[in-house]
């Protein structure tokens, strides 16, 4: 990037969802009007981009078009079509986080290989083609399946923990990951501007939906020891030097009951697990992801008050028009930021918005959040 800052630089998005949306308004505080294309005309992005257009970000020549008139690119989702950016990057488009990097990221089995390779603890696997090569580690169950390509959102996952599991197996090239008994699911939001200086925010600890296999809550600060957040830290900075990635990476892991943490996934881009810094620290994942695009100095990434965030998800039951029953009551409560994603369709667990409450007391905050979730229910 030349000297100076021009708010005319062109920065394209592959992905119009709610995270592209979060970054869009971040984009507008730098004077910055953000090119989206996604494949869903309605998408959330498209309500507040000027430069939202209709397009598949999976086919090469449509990311093509679309990239070439841009001068960086980044995503709000992995499954893009990295050949195109691969081009791209070559003909000078700069492509944040690089196309070699997502590619990795988007085969958990490269991903686990990579950990291996870099001596980054994460739990022990095996690399299958099918189901019945699972027979062969009987002796060792449980263990997690997980398709290699295409999971997102808690899809493509099921634990496999007896004979009898194999009838819901996917027949697909997966991994087959020892199963963890953990005590807490933590994650770290990590970033890297092309200078090489790296940030990270403070642990947070998730909370998820048994049954949709989502975050339903997330504390901020995670409540470890300090050992524990320190050991968080050094592994995330480890994954994002050694990818040497730039952009933004949420690392999620595993505390297990023995103290030991492990890598879970990484997603390069900005994560559910790091919406509360919108209202709950100095600086916000979608504004560290713009200073890492423009190579500017990364922000303050300090707690300013404890939060909780709460993911708003449709309701069982209902498809359709969505409508926000009991809105009025939850915003009455202290400290309640509502993030409303602009979906004009719910469906059982699609993810409309989240709210995050800030508060002195992170306990306090935990039985607003309750409150919110009890209060605000998204039907058709």
């Amino acid at each position: 990037m030349e000297k100076g800052f021009s708010t005319n630089i062109k920065i394209g998005v592959l992905g119009g969802g709610q995270l592209g949306r979060m970054l869009q308004q971040k984009a507008l505080d730098f004077g910055l009007d953000l090119a989206f294309i996604d494949p869903d005309s309605n998408a959330p992005c498209k309500e507040i981009s000027s430069r939202f257009f209709k397009g598949d970000f999976k086919d090469f020549e449509t990311v093509y078009s679309f990239g070439k008139t841009r001068d960086i690119l980044t995503i709000e989702i992995e499954h893009v079509n990295v050949e195109a950016l691969k081009k791209l990057e070559n003909e000078g488009v700069k492509v944040f986080p690089q196309p070699n990097i997502i590619k990795t990221i988007q085969d958990k089995g490269l991903q686990k290989v990579f950990y291996k390779k870099n001596n980054i603890p994460t739990s022990d696997f095996y690399l299958i083609e099918g189901k019945e090569e699972i027979l062969a580690f009987e002796d060792e169950f449980p263990f997690m399946q997980k398709m290699r390509k295409g999971g997102y959102d808690g899809q493509g996952v099921t634990p496999i923990r007896s004979k009898e599991d194999l009838a819901k197996a996917f027949e697909v090239p997966s991994v087959l990951e020892k199963m963890v008994d953990f005590e807490k699911e933590l994650s770290v939001i990590v970033s890297r501007n092309e200078n090489g200086e790296v940030k990270s925010f403070p642990c947070v600890e998730c909370e998820f939906n048994p049954e949709a296999n989502l975050v339903e809550f997330l504390f901020s600060p995670a409540t470890i020891s300090n050992e524990i957040e320190e050991k968080a830290q050094k592994i995330a900075r480890s994954v994002i030097e050694k990818l040497e990635m730039v952009g933004i990476l949420a690392v999620e892991l595993f505390l297990t009951k023995d103290g030991e943490v492990l890598v879970n996934e990484i997603a390069p881009r900005p994560h559910n697990s790091g919406h509360q810094t919108i209202e709950g620290n100095y600086e916000s994942q979608y504004g560290q992801l713009l200073r890492c695009l423009l190579n500017l100095p990364l922000g303050n990434t300090a707690i300013k008050r404890p939060s909780v965030m709460v993911n708003l998800l449709g309701e069982k039951g209902y498809m359709g028009k969505a409508i926000y029953d009991g809105i009025e009551k939850a915003l009455a409560h202290p400290g309640v930021n509502l993030h409303l994603y602009g979906k004009t369709q719910t469906k059982p667990f699609r993810k409309m918005g989240h709210a995050t409450i800030v508060n002195d007391s992170l306990n306090e905050a935990k039985t607003i959040a309750k409150k919110v979730q009890e209060d605000l229910k998204i039907i058709a």
